[in-house]
């Protein structure tokens, strides 16, 4: 008879061996206890890793022998702190836990590095953003600015591309197909904010922008869930006429929740505008047309 192994069953070993070898690198003196007489643990003892954690020897002992045991989000943390886990190696308990890991809300990404936007700005002429999941705009180059310039947006002058596009008139918004866009994008929202239900700013700005756009509202309780993915957009410019584009956005490292997102023209015709409305930019973008500060 053939065994099938589950995914716990094979992670459990996993964990077992992740924290057997953090637990040894941690020394009496790294959390301030006396080192001992007759130590043979290169670390930490199995009880001075319960103790310190606020946790049952026997229950954590259990745990680093890999058996199937239940273990809360907090009682992990208490152990990860207790082992001087960094957030890569947090995380990577809590997947081997098989327990859902929620970033902290101080960790999220506000701006980007100077490497972040060099790369985005050498992608012109092709528009390119950094949204987070929340789609506040941490960055974007001179190309995306001119897509989206346009005075109903420069003056609502809020670093969130959902509020620019929900909280215009729909003759204003820049999407053409704005009843099919709007709902990807708060499906996508949607799906972003399973791993930030009750943090502070994500629950406020649903909520404002609830109370700002009962179009969003509708969508939101609608409780529809997509992920990103490629995507043809039509926009609306108005030097330029309709610009379709195809959106595909990127992952980026040491950022999880944040995405560069490109737009690359779809036809002939839009590549042809697209350059022309490069070049009625007469040179670097001014002030004026800068992204507004959050």
């Amino acid at each position: 008879m053939t065994v099938t192994r589950t995914t716990g069953g094979r992670r459990r070993p996993q964990l077992a061996a992740f924290l057997r070898g953090r637990r040894a690198r941690v020394t009496p003196a790294d959390v301030g206890m006396p080192p001992g007489l007759r130590r043979r643990t290169p670390g930490l003892r199995r009880e001075e890793v319960a103790q310190l954690s606020g946790v049952g020897v026997t229950w954590y002992t259990w745990l680093e022998q890999g058996r199937p045991i239940n273990a809360s989000a907090q009682v992990l943390d208490a152990v990860a702190r207790t082992l001087r886990l960094d957030r890569s190696e947090r995380e990577h308990l809590y997947q081997l836990a098989e327990v859902p890991y929620a970033r902290d809300r101080e960790t999220a990404a506000h701006r980007v590095s100077d490497e972040i936007q060099g790369i985005i700005d050498g992608l012109d002429p092709h528009p390119a953003v950094v949204y987070n999941a929340r789609y506040d705009i941490l960055a974007a180059n001179a190309a995306y600015l001119d897509l989206f310039d346009l005075p109903a947006l420069r003056r609502i002058g809020v670093r969130n591309v959902l509020w620019m596009l929900f909280a215009v008139a729909e003759p204003d918004c820049p999407l053409v197909c704005r009843d099919l866009e709007l709902p990807v994008m708060v499906a996508t929202l949607r799906g972003a904010y399973g791993r930030h239900v009750g943090e502070r700013e994500w629950e406020s700005f649903v909520r404002r922008l609830s109370a700002a756009s009962p179009y969003f509202a509708e969508l939101w309780n609608g409780g529809d869930v997509v992920r990103p993915g490629p995507r043809v957009k039509r926009f609306r410019h108005a030097a330029v006429g309709e610009i379709r584009m195809t959106s595909v956005s990127l992952s980026i490292d040491g950022m999880p929740d944040c995405r560069i997102v490109v737009y690359t023209p779809d036809d002939e015709e839009s590549r042809r505008r697209t350059a022309e409305l490069r070049g009625l930019r007469g040179g670097p973008v001014n002030a004026e047309r800068e992204i507004p500060p959050s």
